[in-house]
């Protein structure tokens, strides 16, 4: 028994320090995600141990002192998703929010045929604006013949392989494009959206490739950080939404956070954990919604399941610019900023190595004025 808790400890400190290393190997990387799981079985095994055999020798206390370690090292990570820490996206003030719109984010799982129960979902909830992730023709099918008259704007490219995206919105879509930023076949969003009272803000969505076996996460990362450099490009206020792939509590996404500027609604409310719905144990925040400063947050809630496995997720937000300041944001390091050029770079590397990088890459976006005209459906 004693050695067993000995290498079942010694295996828990491993995969709790691996992530430390800044290294794109899918072996490590996949070990940012069990964070909490790995901060259990850490406390089980440590208390198991002194509570059968003390502390013993000098073995002993060091053996329970670097599982109290590994087990710290895990806290430090997923403690902004904790109550314990102070929120950053703060609540709106207002009654009668009358600039305010929902947006729901939904990855319903190609395989999954459980149509009628996620539209159900959708007519009960009616959000103004709803991002599907991996749609295939058929998903395309089933939403298009229950959803194109309630929502008159859309951007649609529905794919077999797992990463297709449609998104639905009441509110009139300006320049929306489908674009391959890394990986010619993985698409991203990117649309300004126009509110009723006329006010505007950039919409991106994205779903990038997780890591997996043999597949290291370097496009992932440069995916992710070349929309935080569009964000801190564009003149308007920004919402990021969409399957990353990745946990909140990642350095790539702390990253991404920092260099965008944008909040994390999550940081002081809890994990709001969407992956895996099927595996309770084994749950984590893949589904993201990340905005500017100037809206304010009224709603954030996990959703119901309705057979895919991930949950949707549902935000409520108001624009309300004047606040804006009084919203705690960290500024990126310097540093920060010259290795989030570097992951793209990479990341751009890995891809054209692969032979998977698309045709032409899109530069930052710079700040433009709005096109003329309504485009409001793309294919």
């Amino acid at each position: 028994m004693k050695l067993a808790l000995e290498i079942t400890g010694a295996v828990l400190l491993l995969v709790a320090l691996l992530p430390w290393l800044r290294t794109y190997q899918w072996w490590v990387r996949v070990w940012d995600f069990p964070r909490v799981q790995k901060a259990v079985a850490l406390a089980v095994v440590g208390t198991a141990y002194v509570w059968l055999y003390g502390w013993g020798d000098g073995w002993h206390t060091a053996f329970v002192l670097a599982l109290f370690a590994g087990f710290t090292s895990e806290l430090f990570h997923i403690r902004r998703y904790t109550p314990l820490w102070p929120v950053q996206a703060l609540r709106t003030r207002e009654r009668n929010a009358v600039h305010a719109f929902t947006l729901m984010v939904s990855n319903v799982r190609m395989e999954n045929t459980r149509y009628t129960r996620f539209l159900e979902l959708v007519r009960r909830v009616d959000p103004d604006m709803l991002l599907v992730n991996e749609p295939d023709a058929t998903w395309a099918r089933h939403l298009g013949h229950a959803l194109n008259a309630r929502y008159p704007h859309r951007i649609e490219c529905p794919l077999e392989n797992t990463y297709g995206m449609m998104l639905y919105s009441r509110f009139r879509l300006l320049n929306p494009r489908v674009r391959y930023l890394v990986e010619q076949d993985i698409p991203s969003f990117r649309t300004t959206v126009v509110m009723p009272a006329g006010h505007t803000f950039e919409l991106f969505t994205v779903h990038p490739q997780p890591p997996q076996f043999r597949r290291n996460t370097d496009t992932r990362e440069a995916e992710l950080l070349q929309v935080a450099r569009e964000v801190t490009h564009t003149p308007r206020p920004s919402v990021v939404v969409g399957d990353l792939n990745d946990v909140a509590w990642s350095r790539t996404t702390n990253l991404f956070r920092r260099i965008s500027g944008l909040l994390d609604p999550r940081i002081g409310r809890g994990f709001f954990n969407t992956y895996n719905a099927f595996v309770p144990l084994f749950r984590y925040s893949l589904d993201h919604i990340f905005y500017s400063p100037a809206f304010r947050l009224i709603q954030l809630k996990k959703l119901p399941f309705f057979g895919s496995d991930h949950f949707p997720m549902l935000v409520r937000l108001t624009y309300e610019p004047r606040g804006a300041d009084e919203h705690e944001v960290p500024e990126p390091e310097q540093e920060e900023v010259e290795e989030s050029h570097e992951m793209i770079d990479t990341g751009r590397e890995t891809a054209r190595a692969l032979g998977t990088a698309p045709v032409s890459v899109p530069t930052p976006a710079t700040p433009a004025a709005d096109p003329d005209g309504d485009p409001a459906t793309h294919g």
